[in-house]
């Protein structure tokens, strides 16, 4: 498996939404069972789509708002003329802001007339002479786009199961550089919860500046009313056990492949305990994986 250069380019698309791997390369290098091992890896996967149908099947991806966030696609030579125009089908993907990465499969000659001859399958190029002169022609149109790959698979000598171990490496590979949207949500729970959180702490257990007279006024964002809560020893206490177990979770919900995650922490009133507790954990949570961002839902809302 080889990873160019170029992938530091994508990696601040990583994590926007939408993956899409294009599974391609030479007719026998096994893109049938990769495609099969991305299916089982939970992806929504579609064989021999044409290149010009990419970037409308992209949009009917993000049309569903999370629900089909992982997709992987076949695009080989099968496709004739239509593969020539992948370059521009990827170059809009790209301006959608839809990360893509490109897996080339190949295999040696050898292997390769080997295999058309087990299977007595004909070469998608046969002309009706040798398979060999049918392999070197597809090389010849294929080298362009095994140049651009993101990984390039050799499969001689591996297993059905080899490749899938390989498949599983590549999708490892990519959630480890992933940086996971990590929102955090302060709020208060006379207001209801926020919906779309997928972790929710109460901390209406804490103590309450609301009614200590000189506190009651500020908000979490006030350095009194942080000290009260988190100085406090019970505060003290829950704020180092919360991060600790978000630190657990959050490569967890990147190996999931989550597009994103939400963590609300609410009190009663949404403006002292929950605010300096949220302002704790985006401050101290410390994690490769995430990119932090912070919401006071109910800050503004007056006891």
């Amino acid at each position: 498996m080889t990873t160019p250069d170029k992938a530091e380019k994508s990696l601040h698309k990583i994590g926007e939404g939408i993956q899409i791997y294009i599974i391609t390369g030479m007719s026998g290098a096994g893109k049938s069972h990769a495609i099969h091992c991305f299916e089982d890896s939970g992806f929504f996967c579609i064989d021999n789509i044409p290149p010009a149908l990419l970037p409308k099947f992209t949009q009917i991806c993000k049309d569903t708002h999370g629900k089909i966030t992982k997709i992987a696609v076949v695009i080989d030579i099968r496709g004739g003329e239509l593969f020539e125009p992948l370059f521009d089908a990827l170059s809009l993907v790209e301006d959608m802001g839809v990360f893509s990465r490109i897996v080339f499969l190949e295999a040696s000659d050898e292997i390769l007339v080997r295999r058309f001859s087990e299977t007595r399958r004909k070469h998608p190029l046969s002309s009706g002479g040798r398979i060999l002169e049918d392999i070197n022609y597809e090389r010849k149109i294929l080298s362009e786009i095994k140049n651009c790959a993101d990984f390039i698979v050799n499969t001689s000598e591996m297993t059905s199961r080899e490749l899938y171990d390989e498949i599983r490496r590549i999708i490892e590979h990519e959630a480890s550089m992933r940086k996971l949207p990590l929102i955090i949500v302060s709020f208060g729970f006379k207001y209801g919860l926020p919906v779309d959180s997928d972790m929710v702490f109460d901390v209406r257990f804490l103590p309450n500046p609301y009614y200590i007279p000189e506190l009651k006024n500020l908000t979490g964002l006030d350095s009194r009313i942080y000290d009260f809560v988190l100085h406090s020893e019970i505060g003290s206490e829950f704020a180092v056990r919360m991060k600790n177990f978000v630190e657990f979770l959050v490569p967890q919900f990147v190996q999931e492949g989550k597009s994103r995650a939400q963590i609300a922490i609410g009190c009663t009133g949404g403006r002292h305990r929950s605010v300096a507790m949220t302002e704790y954990l985006a401050r101290e949570l410390s994690s490769e994986h995430v990119a932090i961002s912070r919401r006071h839902r109910d800050l503004e809302l007056k006891s």
